[in-house]
């Protein structure tokens, strides 16, 4: 593997990734990054980030010797990251390295932002950052997790948290969860849109939503929702409600609630919610200024439900998100 990844050159302004690849890393978690981070984007224009892996060492064993991995840059590649994401594997109770924890350490240290994909929680915490911060952790291993880091505030029973400057996803499938919010984060709506369909996977599943644990299987599964959120999609605009929903699935609120926590992990009227939030931030992408428009075009109502909710889901105002991810902004 080359020593870059597309990106030859590390261009003004433009957002470091870099990846630390250790002994038994699992693939999976790699490919993620990569094919979120690291591919170019001639269906956008422009390359969203300058990616690179490292490693401690000249050749890397993956997990269970699948294959070796060489040819990566050393260790001092993390220093320059912007994104710093750990090193995650299977093996939960063998130490990391120590060179490892301190390159976690330095990034945090000079204020990097810092991203462990499932047990990658257990890096982050073995190199003392999580303490007092809110982190999460594949199900499995949460038992494991709490009785190491006690001061490490864990949410097992979902995707992905993000804490800010450290953000953490529970699973392997959860990896692309979290790698889309963080481009969503930084480039927009559209954007994580566009990188989702070009990975054939959910634009936005969102963090709080559960992990799928292990359950004893219905006698009679529930229908799937697909139909009923593709019809709800389309009318985002009108004033539905969860009876409304319940009513196009002929089914009672209580039952549709039920199949809302078992299939997505949220109540309908969250979902709901959340979709027209996506909307309402699209429409500001493409230029719609008049925030009223958005509004009434998104079903949130008012100028100021919009405002509220945006700055409770994103952190910044409708006129903040249009500086920032508003066609001026290309």
């Amino acid at each position: 593997m080359a020593k870059e990844s597309s990106h030859a050159a590390h261009a003004a302004g433009t957002h470091r990734i870099v990846v630390i690849v250790d002994e038994n890393s699992n693939p999976f978690e790699l490919g993620c990054a990569t094919e979120i981070f690291g591919l170019r984007r001639p269906e956008i224009g422009r390359d969203l980030y300058d990616f690179r892996l490292c490693s401690p060492q000249p050749r890397t064993l993956m997990r269970d010797g699948f294959f070796t991995l060489t040819g990566v840059t050393d260790l001092e590649a993390a220093d320059e990251a912007d994104t710093l994401i750990v090193p995650n594997r299977p093996d939960i109770e063998v130490p990391r390295r120590p060179a490892v924890l301190d390159a976690v350490r330095r990034a945090h240290t000079r204020g990097a932002r810092l991203i462990g994909f499932c047990s990658g929680a257990f890096t982050l915490a073995e190199a003392g950052v999580l303490d007092g911060r809110r982190a999460t952790a594949h199900w499995q291993w949460a038992d494991s997790f709490r009785a190491r880091f006690p001061s490490v505030h864990l949410e097992p029973d979902v995707l992905f948290v993000d804490d800010g400057d450290i953000l953490t996803a529970a699973g392997s499938a959860a990896a692309l969860d979290l790698g889309l919010h963080v481009v969503r984060r930084d480039h927009g709506a559209e954007i994580a849109n566009s990188v989702s369909r070009r990975l054939v996977f959910s634009a936005h599943r969102d963090g709080g939503q559960r992990q799928f644990v292990e359950r004893p299987m219905p006698d009679l599964p529930d229908e799937s929702l697909a139909p009923l959120l593709a019809w709800a999609r389309e009318r985002l605009d009108s004033p539905l409600a969860v009876s409304d929903l319940a009513a196009r699935a002929a089914v009672s609120p209580a039952t549709l609630h039920r199949r809302f926590q078992a299939q997505l992990g949220t109540t309908p009227w969250t979902w709901l919610t959340g979709e027209r939030l996506a909307l309402a931030c699209r429409l500001i992408e493409r230029g719609e200024s008049r925030f009223e428009v958005v509004a009434r075009r998104s079903g949130l109502g008012t100028a100021a439900n919009l405002r509220a909710l945006m700055r409770r889901e994103t952190g910044i105002t409708p006129s903040a998100y249009k500086r920032r991810f508003g066609p001026q902004a290309n």
